[in-house]
């Protein structure tokens, strides 16, 4: 394996967007006094969004609906789900999701020493995000770790979203880099694991939720540091 190249993808291989967005929406829900307001309880509350949000990125992922589509309706499905129809109280929580999550920037367990080991190893590194490229950068520069990378390609700039193939041609064309010494690594069995197969690259699956794919010669993960396996 001459591998010179590798891919992470962002959101919660790296930077940890399931905690960084729970706390967000913890900060919005006591600022607002929904709880008081609306007698809903918090934990409830962000289950329900989670669920919500997980099967809109999904849509986006399969060209079903937009982003704009997604920020519509993330927050106005989860609160009309506890019978609060208020469009206006919904998108100042999508406005203020976006902006206030880049001051929680909780870094997966042993992102920072793994990209140590990895640049200190000469590999060259790089971001492949299904985000928002705004939002993509600002992450990276805010947690610090803009520095590891040579690249940062977000899905905004290609028009289309992994797994699609487009996107990883793109990746790898600003990366100057062939299929052959590149590697992905990534938490989402689709975007990630099929989408880097399809394209005909190697691919590291970061199985958080312990799905344990039955799939031969597949490589798996369940913590960053176990990267050292096998690289």
């Amino acid at each position: 394996m001459n591998i010179q190249h590798i891919f992470f993808d962002l959101d919660n291989t790296l930077w940890d967007h399931r905690k960084n967005a729970y706390l967000t929406i913890k900060d919005l829900f006591e600022t607002e006094e929904i709880t008081l307001k609306y007698n809903i309880d918090f934990e409830e509350f962000h289950s329900v969004y989670h669920n919500i949000n997980e099967s809109l990125w999904e849509k986006i992922r399969d060209g079903i609906i937009d982003k704009e589509y997604l920020r519509k309706h993330r927050f106005y499905d989860t609160f009309k789900h506890f019978n609060v129809d208020d469009l206006e109280l919904s998108m100042y929580f999508e406005e203020h999701f976006l902006d206030k999550i880049l001051n929680h920037n909780e870094l997966v367990e042993g992102a920072q020493y793994i990209l140590d080991y990895l640049k200190a190893k000469n590999y060259t590194l790089h971001v492949i995000s299904n985000g928002f490229k705004e939002v993509t950068e600002r992450k990276c520069i805010l947690s610090r770790i803009d520095k590891y990378f040579q690249t940062i390609t977000s899905a905004d700039s290609v028009g289309v979203r992994k797994p699609n193939p487009k996107i990883f041609e793109y990746s790898l064309q600003l990366a100057e880099a062939s299929k052959e010494e590149s590697i992905l690594i990534g938490d989402d069995w689709i975007a990630d694991v099929v989408g880097a197969q399809n394209f005909g690259m190697d691919v590291i699956f970061f199985d958080v939720f312990n799905e344990n794919p039955k799939e031969e010669g597949l490589k798996v993960i369940k913590h960053l540091l176990q990267i050292k396996e096998y690289l």
